[in-house]
């Protein structure tokens, strides 16, 4: 399964970025190769739409679970529509949110966690 994890910088090591639509960048992880790869977000200073942007870049990863801090309505609906999984609150480093996430210690979003343009400014 390939998850998308939001992410301040492109190692393992880094920093779950708190924001989704606004990420630095999106660490894709494939839990069964356990390759990883890093993927700069080209929404992070989109006067509008990052959300969305966001999702449709993670979307085109085929991930299939995302693991961020925060996520905004727009993009949460847009994931959802593609029948992505959300998992928001998440903290620590990357490594550490994986292994939160492969050992079913995270609970599904069912919805967004924060309003629009929560990452603007930050």
């Amino acid at each position: 399964m390939k998850i998308a994890i939001t992410s301040t910088g492109q190692t393992i090591d880094s920093q779950v970025d708190p924001r989704f639509g606004r990420a630095a960048y999106f660490m894709i992880f494939d839990t069964y190769s356990m390759d990883f790869s890093a993927i700069e977000n080209r929404s992070i200073d989109a006067a509008g739409g990052a959300g969305i942007n966001s999702a449709k870049a993670v979307i085109d990863t085929q991930a299939q679970a995302v693991l961020t801090g925060n996520c905004g309505p727009n993009a949460q609906r847009t994931l959802s529509a593609a029948g992505v999984k959300l998992y928001t609150g998440v903290t620590g480093t990357i490594s550490e949110a994986i292994e939160l996430f492969k050992t079913g210690k995270l609970t599904e979003a069912a919805e967004p966690n924060v309003q629009s343009h929560f990452g603007m400014g930050t």
